[in-house]
């Protein structure tokens, strides 16, 4: 099993593409960019995979993040990825990565 810190950088360092990727773009061009808005999909992919395999000690002392949601996000997009709701992700890559990636970073400067 690998070390929570690398479980922690992959969350970062997906985040932090995310953040770049939607950077200065508005929604519409989010929207007809399949090229954009699978790179960010996939990074939320990512996100929620290396969320999943925190360990259960790791997450519990850390309820400030949103663990479950982060894996719920994953196991939809990958489940039901023929139903994926592109205002959901943009919101979600908007919304909730600046602080996920905040919060993330905090985490990592304890190690």
């Amino acid at each position: 099993m690998r070390p929570e810190k690398l479980y922690l950088s992959d969350i970062l360092e997906a985040a932090q593409a995310i953040l770049k990727f939607c950077e200065s773009v508005p929604f519409e061009k989010f929207e007809g960019n399949d090229m954009l808005r699978s790179a960010v999909l996939q990074k939320l992919i990512v996100v929620g995979e290396a969320a999943s395999r925190m360990p259960d000690n790791y997450s519990m002392n850390h309820p400030e993040i949103p663990w479950v949601d982060m894996i719920n996000f994953r196991n939809f997009a990958v489940h039901e990825y023929f139903a994926v709701n592109w205002q959901i992700v943009w919101d979600t890559a908007k919304d909730d990565i600046p602080l996920i990636e905040k919060q993330i970073k905090a985490l990592l400067e304890e190690f």
